[in-house]
């Protein structure tokens, strides 16, 4: 009999599972293996850093052989970010050296290749503050979850950040918030099923923020 996956607490051994998770749904939600120059740029910007800051706040999908879906994230982004430039952004700098700085032109910057774009996020994690006080005071806690596409449409994505939800409330935060690619159609229907609602934030970017109330 096929096991039925079950949501679990991160362990150290799930990592490099997480990171091929993190890979393959790392294009609006499909495979974006070979698509950089290094495949461990995208899992060292959105899956790493919470694994290395906030184990006790990330939960594995596992199907009794691995992890195949995970929800990563942090109760407080402010101090989040604070950390990652301390602590985080020394441990990959190397690895992965910063762009050229982008232009401040709104439609050159949109033109400059994905790449680069990535290079930016992993280099300037105050994007992250981006959402404003406001938003931030209301919603400090943040997430980001993945399954790879077999365990998608099961409820599964929704166990994930219910039991996501729960721990960042134990931790003391009022509300979570989310930003979704707006070319990833699925994220932007899941969000909506499980509680999230769009945030209004001025110049987000064209990028999609919705937040939850936290109990």
């Amino acid at each position: 009999m096929t096991p039925v996956p079950v949501v679990r607490p991160y362990r150290p051994e799930d990592r490099a599972a997480v990171r091929d998770v993190c890979v393959r749904t790392g294009d609006a939600g499909g495979d974006a293996t070979g698509s950089y120059p290094d495949d461990g740029l995208l899992p060292d910007v959105y899956a790493d850093p919470y694994l290395h800051l906030h184990p006790e706040l990330a939960l594995v999908l596992d199907d009794g052989r691995r992890a195949v879906g995970y929800v990563v994230g942090t109760a407080d982004t402010a101090a989040f970010v604070e950390a990652y430039r301390r602590t985080w952004l020394p441990l990959v700098a190397d690895r992965h050296p910063p762009p050229a700085p982008l232009p401040t032109d709104a439609g050159a910057a949109a033109a400059s290749p994905r790449y680069e774009r990535l290079l930016h996020e992993l280099h300037h994690p105050e994007r992250m503050l981006e959402a404003g006080p406001a938003v931030l005071a209301a919603h400090p806690a943040h997430l980001h979850v993945d399954l790879l596409p077999a365990h998608q449409g099961a409820g599964h994505g929704r166990a994930l950040v219910e039991a996501f939800c729960r721990l960042a409330a134990q931790a003391g935060a009022p509300g979570v918030h989310v930003g979704v690619d707006p070319a990833n159609s699925r994220a932007l229907r899941f969000y909506p099923r499980v509680g999230f609602v769009p945030l209004t934030v001025a110049g987000s970017g064209g990028g999609a923020l919705l937040g939850r109330p936290l109990p």
